[in-house]
């Protein structure tokens, strides 16, 4: 969970004329699997896809992820660079310590990753309903942890095999100090 703070600011009222202070306010942030179904069923396509999102659609993003009760429509209006760049830093963050080696072979370049298929995979997989609350980047590497772990054993060519089995032969060799 992400907490952030938007600093109170003087605000011009053009109806009274005068100026008002607008508090500062505390939002406690997620960004979970909820949060991506929310924002996928106001505006009908896939968050997953690359490149940027209009303001008003990351704007949206950050309202669907608030957890934060009652919170006026125009606090995120008044968003900092810096409560913006540390929303983007705590959606970029691994938010688990295993990395993946490779490419990942069970994903098509076209594929459209949607709150549906993630859930999917969950069901598919057996993995509990909490899990749609974790930050989604851990939720995504817990399915990729449970496909790879769920396929058989890759068999290995027999040009890998021959090649294993001599570095296994120049291991025992040099050990042993023999030649043959």
């Amino acid at each position: 969970m992400l907490r952030i703070t938007i600093p109170a600011v003087e605000l011009w009222d053009e109806q009274k004329q005068e100026f008002s202070m607008a508090k500062a306010v505390h939002l406690q942030l997620e960004h979970s699997l909820v949060s991506i179904s929310k924002w996928e069923s106001k505006w009908c396509k896939p968050f997953l896809l690359s490149g940027d999102k209009p303001i008003a659609e990351t704007l949206d993003y950050v309202r669907c992820m608030t957890l934060t009760q009652n919170v006026p429509d125009d606090v995120y209006n008044r968003l900092t660079n810096a409560n913006i760049q540390q929303i983007v830093s705590y959606i970029d963050a691994p938010m688990t310590a295993i990395r993946f080696s490779g490419k990942k072979e069970g994903k098509h370049p076209n594929e459209q990753i949607t709150a549906e298929t993630i859930y999917y995979r969950m069901i598919t997989l057996g993995i509990p309903f909490e899990c749609q609350k974790w930050h989604l980047n851990r939720l995504l590497a817990l399915i990729d942890v449970c496909v790879t772990k769920s396929e058989p054993p890759k068999k290995m060519s027999k040009r890998e095999l021959m090649k294993r089995n001599a570095a296994l032969n120049a291991a025992r060799r040099k050990k042993l100090n023999s030649k043959g």
